[in-house]
């Protein structure tokens, strides 16, 4: 068990990640403004056949699904009681916040007429017979739960402690919301691609499930980031910190449990509707579909064995096979698996591409940056037993 304790990880502002990514944060920008200002057609490469590409599928889809760690976790610790799994909900709840904001930025850079977006917010326009319309307010909403959540993180550096205890009295109810949105807005942008019929390929369309599926892959992608981010900063911290294999080791368990149910519902879905044959057909679609499986099926195979589940580089591991299977499952269903028909084909033009990859780096570089400056990361206690501390080369005074 690690302390529940948080204090900023301090150090330079101004490091070798920074500068790396920061080239990309500075073009993404700029490009941001050029669509703005001249167009989506100014960047992108979207048509008729194919209205939403990788900004969707990869920034929204992907980019909240991994963004789920936050979500996971509370329900993990709040709903399930799991008390062990507390000091990872800050870190979590961090990476939480900056994904789902970047999935909203997304959005609004993919909206043809994104001036028209004020009318979302106006009573006399809702929607409410739409999927977009149900996600569009769950995410909108939980972004401020999120950041209601995070809120006490910020009140103990600037030392407001009044404010601490008051936000503390309804704490309860945000956490309730922050664990209910995203399952009402997870599985609804699994029901988007429904209306899409025959245009998905059968390997992955499913009238009954595709809500489930969606539901089952952010469950995945949170967890799974949630030991990937933990093993990055554990080794960022050079074992200076607190060590917490033990904490993901027992959150693989969890994960193993989604991935079961998750690869059993697909393949007990395509026998039920005879679509088995599709996976020997030895096609491009196939080939995504058992590459996928295979991600997922990895860290069942390897955890197995007590000694792996125990070994840094292998929770790492089987945590990035997660966040591939997952990640590429959302990919495929949304983007690579639809054939719109009447000859219509999509490539993600350049600026497209940085645009993603700067979503990408600007999510990092934020990250790196809080961290050092705001209690996230449980504090690295001198006398605490889980940290590495080499006292005999401390200086001693005898007086």
């Amino acid at each position: 068990m690690t302390t529940h304790k948080t204090s900023p990880l301090g150090g330079r502002l101004v490091n070798w990640p920074m500068m790396f990514f920061g080239p990309f944060v500075i073009i993404g920008v700029m490009l941001i403004i050029r669509r703005l200002v001249m167009g989506i057609g100014s960047v992108a490469g979207l048509n008729g056949g194919y209205p939403w590409g990788l900004w969707i599928s990869f920034d929204l889809l992907i980019g909240t699904g991994l963004a789920c760690g936050g979500w996971a976790l509370a329900w993990a610790v709040y709903v399930f009681n799991r008390g062990e799994y507390h000091p990872l909900v800050r870190p979590a709840l961090l990476a939480s916040l900056f994904g789902y904001s970047l999935g909203g930025l997304s959005i609004t850079i993919d909206v043809g007429r994104y001036w028209n977006l004020p009318y979302f917010f106006l009573p006399g326009h809702f929607n409410t017979a739409s999927v977009l319309f149900e996600t569009a307010v769950c995410m909108t909403i939980y972004i401020g739960v999120m950041a209601l959540e995070f809120a006490p993180v910020l009140f103990e550096r600037l030392g407001w402690k009044v404010s601490l205890k008051r936000i503390n009295k309804v704490m309860f109810l945000i956490i309730a919301l922050g664990a209910l949105l995203p399952t009402m807005h997870q599985s609804s942008m699994g029901s988007l691609m429904i209306v899409a019929g025959v245009k998905v390929h059968p390997l992955w369309q499913s009238y009954e499930l595709l809500p489930v599926y969606s539901l089952l892959t952010a469950f995945i992608l949170g967890f799974s980031m949630v030991v990937f981010e933990g093993s990055l900063t554990q080794a960022g911290l050079l074992g200076r910190g607190p060590d917490e294999r033990s904490l993901f080791s027992r959150l693989m368990r969890l994960i193993e449990v989604f991935l079961i149910v998750f690869i059993c519902l697909r393949f007990g879905e395509l026998a039920m509707h005879g679509k088995l044959g599709y996976l020997a057909h030895l096609d491009r679609y196939s080939v995504m579909f058992w590459v996928e499986t295979l991600f997922m099926l990895f860290p069942l195979v390897v955890f197995r064995w007590k000694r792996s589940r125990e070994d840094s580089r292998m929770l790492f591991l089987g945590a990035l096979s997660m966040v591939f299977g997952g990640a590429l499952w959302r990919i495929n269903y949304s983007l690579l698996a639809l054939d719109p028909g009447a000859g219509y084909h999509y490539f993600p033009t350049t600026p497209e591409i940085l645009i993603s990859i700067s979503f990408v780096a600007i999510e990092i570089c934020a990250y790196i940056l809080l961290i050092r400056l705001l209690p996230v990361l449980p504090a690295m206690e001198r006398d605490h037993k889980n940290y590495k501390v080499e006292v005999e080369h401390e200086p001693t005074n005898h007086h």
